[in-house]
């Protein structure tokens, strides 16, 4: 049996010798980006060379890449395949090859290198919508490939093909965004054959996704979407669920990504998987979701990533409780999470002992909440005992203490159950699902605007920032400490944020000094330029992320005549504006104490 470590060993084994180089699984907090939380796909940090810039690794590209996904994390615990965090492991051509050579190499590294059954894989392609026609090359190319393993594939019985909602891939709808059709591949979980009406659409629980192909090859215009003269593959596939076929386990939490904290789970609590698979499932989950993003130098909060943060190790406390664990379960839950992925991520080993410490801390916070909020349930309680309410006014309560204090709804139902107030199970929990699924609905409709992505957000304005940024940057390791670095930055069409390492405010007289200096270097009209160098070399001279991995070959951008005589060079992938001058003067209107010796300053362009 093949350890998932084995797995995308021979996975990067084969694409690098059909000519791609392996590029770096980078933080899960995007850097320099506002349309998302988390990344949440390979193909992220690849967004300026899809659109067109060169890498410096050149047209052939693969990787694995930590990613979270946690809009539907109610939804882990429930089956044997949804999890908030997992690993893509993917490869893309930057306007190399296309369809014909990733579809024979994907299907050959499946059955071929990992040996999955061949009978067991199904094909899904794009049928045509709008001005955009049917996939037929890709219909034709698959149609070979199974009958290379002997399998006539007829159409909408091994190849399915649907719309754009199924087979399309599109970031956003704005002028630019680049779009193209896929082609997934399923594996067939049952040990019968699918019924004459059993699809990927139809019976979702049978057919499991384990890789899917994206065809780059249009771009969205004001009357359509147009043929790109660059065409791009990117393709993704889930190390995690193709470790649950490769393993033979019906359960991705049985899985070596999973299993060894299953094992601890169950030894904490003294309880077994098999009766409890829910909650050990969600404590799984959210342990290794948690343990991800706080590596990443994430912290519990109220807002953004932290919120998110916020809210696994709640549910993670929650269900521990359920179990009748002790309160300190899930602190005891980060050393098995790091012994477990210290294959993919040796330095987890030195963060180890502080997440420990922020987690119990959180805890603690969360314990004493608790205890605050059970005064306000009883004196709910009693307001039941009296008053005649329905149960929906009654899971309304319980929807609010919730949301203003996290106070998990079958807890106050447990309450209820105490005081000996009848009130039907499913009734309530009904009502009180109905009442998030409104509130949901409300949130996504939000979050639509905020994490839309979109290859079209680099604007000319976002694009002024960015260089701004390094300016900024510079000022601050030239004025007030030369071993200032960035520990993170997030860019909109508003302003720029940058956090970097200060055990103190920076006074007025100091802030005014920075303006000044990022004002006079704009006003110089100074060339923005890049040049790629190896790693080691760019280290010497250009400042980086400490802890941020890295591809050999790196593209450092400058600020100056040359690059000698630069006032600014930085590791990045850009983009930049070409000259200081098209960049607004700007002014520094906040700055906030992080916490850990670590400074934000916010900074916005003069409107007037």
């Amino acid at each position: 049996m093949l350890s998932s470590q084995e797995i995308l060993r021979k996975y990067l084994d084969f694409f690098g010798k059909h000519g791609h180089k392996e590029i770096p699984n980078v933080s899960v907090v995007p850097q320099e980006d506002s349309t998302l939380l988390f990344v949440n796909s390979g193909m992220f940090p690849l967004v300026p060379y899809l659109m067109g810039q060169p890498h410096p690794l050149g047209k052939r590209l693969m990787n694995v890449q930590r990613s979270i996904r946690f809009q539907d994390m109610d939804e882990v615990g429930k089956d044997i395949r949804h999890t908030t965090a997992f690993h893509m492991i993917g490869n893309w051509s930057l306007g190399d090859y296309f369809k014909k050579e990733q579809l024979n190499w994907i299907y050959e590294f499946f059955v071929e290198v990992l040996g999955l059954d061949i009978n067991r894989l199904y094909a899904t392609v794009f049928k045509g919508e709008g001005n955009i026609p049917r996939d037929e090359e890709s219909i034709e190319i698959l149609t070979k490939i199974f009958e290379k393993y002997g399998i006539k594939a007829r159409l909408n019985e091994r190849i399915f093909e649907f719309g754009k909602e199924s087979n399309w891939w599109q970031r956003g709808d704005a002028v630019g965004e680049l779009g193209g059709p896929d082609s997934e591949v399923f594996y067939w979980l049952l040990d019968r054959p699918p019924k004459p009406n059993e699809s990927p659409e139809t019976a979702e629980d049978y057919f499991l996704e384990i890789g899917n192909s994206v065809f780059m090859q249009y771009i969205k215009t004001e009357t359509g979407w147009k043929e790109l003269p660059q065409k791009n593959v990117d393709f993704g596939g889930g190390l995690e669920r193709i470790a649950m076929i490769v393993q033979g386990k019906s359960d991705i939490f049985l899985t070596d990504m999973f299993e060894p904290l299953i094992q601890a789970i169950s030894e904490l609590t003294n309880k077994p998987y098999e009766e409890y698979k829910k909650e050990f499932r969600i404590i799984a989950d959210h342990m290794r979701a948690s343990v991800i993003i706080g590596m990443d130098g994430v912290i519990p909060s109220n807002k953004e990533q932290g919120y998110v943060l916020r809210r696994l190790l709640r549910r993670m406390f929650r269900f521990a409780h359920k179990l009748g664990a002790e309160s300190d379960i899930v602190i005891k839950l980060v050393k098995p999470t790091v012994d477990m992925l210290d294959w993919l991520y040796p330095w987890w080993h030195e963060k180890e002992r502080e997440l420990t410490r922020i987690f119990d801390e959180e805890e603690k916070r969360f314990t004493r909440t608790l205890k605050r909020v059970l005064p306000k349930v009883e004196k709910i309680i009693d307001k039941i005992k009296t008053t005649q309410l329905n149960t929906e006014e009654i899971a309304k309560y319980a929807f609010d203490l919730y949301q203003s204090e996290g106070y998990p709804p079958e807890m106050f139902y447990e309450e209820l159950e105490h005081y000996e107030i009848e009130i039907e199970k499913e009734t309530f929990e009904n009502a009180y699902q109905k009442l998030y699924t409104q509130h949901q609905e409300i949130s996504r409709k939000g979050a639509t605007k905020k994490f839309k992505g979109g290859l079209a957000e680099h604007t000319e304005t976002t694009i002024r920032y960015h260089t701004a940024t390094h300016l900024l940057h510079a000022a601050l390791y030239t004025l007030i400490d030369p071993n200032i670095y960035q520990k993170g930055s997030n860019i909109t069409n508003e302003r720029l944020r940058f956090d970097f390492p200060l055990n103190r405010d920076l006074t007025e007289e100091e802030i005014k000094k920075l303006e000044d200096w990022v004002n006079e270097r704009i006003n110089e009209g100074l060339p923005v330029n890049y040049v790629i160098m190896d790693k080691e070399e760019a280290k010497k001279i250009a400042k980086y992320i400490p802890g941020e991995e890295y591809p050999e070959k790196v593209k450092v951008y400058y600020i100056g005549n040359d690059l000698k005589s630069a006032i600014s060079r930085e590791f990045c992938g850009g983009p930049h504006v070409k000259n200081t001058k098209e960049i607004p003067p700007i002014e520094i209107y906040r700055q906030e104490n992080l916490g850990g010796g670590v400074r934000r300053l916010y900074a916005r362009f003069k409107t007037s």
